[in-house]
């Protein structure tokens, strides 16, 4: 059951977003339904990612990672709609040793750019529960509490969080549904992004099967100005 509130009402007022993420693929494997929607509804759309990504378990294809993943990611934006897409170089897995206002900052720089009037991360537990998931968007939320911006945080409900825990041995973080808004997408595009990450998306059965689990739906938290409103 979705939280109260209905998505459309959700969207009103989304007229462009900032995505904020840590690694090339969390914009099409995380982001990529909430994005098809956003700039399938005419809202604009940029990125901003702080590594290469380059430290990943994942090696679905030939070549050193921290060049070939920002490939994958200018392709995958590019399928998504985006019409702004920044790749950082902080290394991979460390974000948690980097100041927390030097990566807002870049928040910030990249917003006051493109004027986004809102912006997009994971939920506050980085959803995975990654390190990097969760200081990416702690530099979202200080960055919106600056620019004065919402922010839309993307989450899973519990159950779907405590199933792929169960079956693959994963961290992953959930919500009640009470807390959630449902969010309707069509996949499409986002399936053409993910297949641009083929470093990442081969053999990949857990992000399959959270999509699955998922179906056309998203679920998003709603936080104005760097506090979440739950």
């Amino acid at each position: 059951m979705a939280a109260t509130g209905a998505s459309a009402d959700l969207l009103t007022g989304v007229t462009s977003v900032l995505a904020v993420v840590a690694h090339p693929d969390d914009e099409s494997f995380g982001l990529g339904g909430v994005m098809e929607r956003l700039t399938g509804r005419g809202s604009a759309a940029a990125v901003l990612c702080f590594t290469h990504g380059e430290a990943s378990s994942l090696h679905g294809c030939d070549g050193d990672l921290g060049q070939v993943r920002p490939a994958e990611f200018a392709a995958a934006t590019s399928v998504l709609g985006v019409g702004h897409a920044e790749l950082l170089s902080y290394p991979d897995g460390t974000l948690s040793a980097v100041p927390p206002a030097e990566l807002a900052a870049h928040v910030v720089r990249l917003a006051r750019l493109v004027r986004p009037s809102h912006l997009l991360a994971f939920d506050v537990s980085g959803v995975t529960g990654h390190p990097d998931h969760i200081h990416a968007t702690a530099a979202a939320l200080a960055a919106a509490g600056v620019l004065g911006i919402p922010v839309l945080l993307w989450a899973l409900p519990a159950a779907v969080a405590a199933t792929l825990n169960e079956e693959f041995g994963t961290c992953f973080a959930g919500r009640q549904p009470t807390d959630l808004t449902a969010l309707p997408v069509d996949r499409a595009r986002q399936w053409d992004a993910i297949a641009c990450h083929t470093s990442q998306a081969t053999g990949n059965a857990v992000l399959h099967r959270r999509l699955e689990l998922l179906g056309s739906t998203e679920h998003l938290l709603f936080a104005r100005q760097g506090q979440a409103s739950f």
